[in-house]
């Protein structure tokens, strides 16, 4: 059920079901657009693995890895990666993770920090949303402190399970339980607009179209 709505969901672009989801009067949902795709081209939809961190100065390097290591071995397939560091200073993504977590199924990640290897994830077509890139690690200096609970990202509440939509316009949160409203919702909609585009296209007056179809 979750693989067919995700699935659906990722064929729906971000600017479509934004628009669905404002009309039925929903709001905080769309995540800030600070957060980039490292490569546009790619679009990314499953239901939220949520992680949150916080940076601990001081933490010998072998603690800092084990616990990094023991979040990622909790990561579960067909998931998105979200993460919450409260951090603004090192990469909390870089190859071997992202390496690790592509091959448990994971389907990509969105972090409200930082990613390296850049380069790396980008051949390995691993999804990935982000603010900025360092080649900062996270050893000796940040540590998770919770998975599968609520987070927050800029002005969007983020709940275990819930999905996340990422394409070159950037990211939303689409609540679980209204998620099959929406993809159908979104689905009707770009058969809508489809329609108006035909008509533009064949000589049909904007406002005409407009009116005809009651959508642009």
């Amino acid at each position: 059920m979750e693989e067919d709505i995700a699935n659906r969901l990722k064929r729906c672009p971000t600017a479509v079901v934004h628009d669905v989801m404002l009309a039925r009067g929903l709001r905080d949902f769309t995540l800030p657009h600070e957060l980039r795709p490292i490569m546009p081209d790619e679009s990314l939809a499953g239901p939220a693995f949520t992680v949150e961190g916080s940076p601990a100065p001081g933490t010998d390097a072998d603690t800092t890895l084990l616990a990094w290591t023991w979040l990622l071995s909790q990561s579960k397939p067909a998931h998105v990666w979200v993460l919450q560091p409260h951090d603004r200073t090192v990469a909390h993504m870089g190859e071997l993770s992202a390496q690790t977590l592509k091959s448990k199924g994971v389907l990509g990640c969105v972090l409200d920090g930082g990613a390296r290897d850049v380069a790396a994830l980008r051949a390995m077509r691993f999804p990935t949303w982000c603010r900025y890139f360092t080649p900062r690690d996270i050893v000796a200096y940040w540590m998770p402190k919770a998975i599968e609970q609520d987070i927050r990202i800029g002005d969007v509440i983020i709940n275990p399970g819930d999905y996340i939509l990422g394409d070159c316009d950037g990211l939303v949160r689409v609540p679980s339980g209204l998620a099959k409203e929406i993809v159908v919702a979104a689905e009707q909609t770009m058969t809508s607009e489809n329609r108006v585009r035909s008509a533009i296209l064949n000589g049909m007056d904007p406002q005409e179209a407009y009116r005809t179809f009651g959508k642009f």
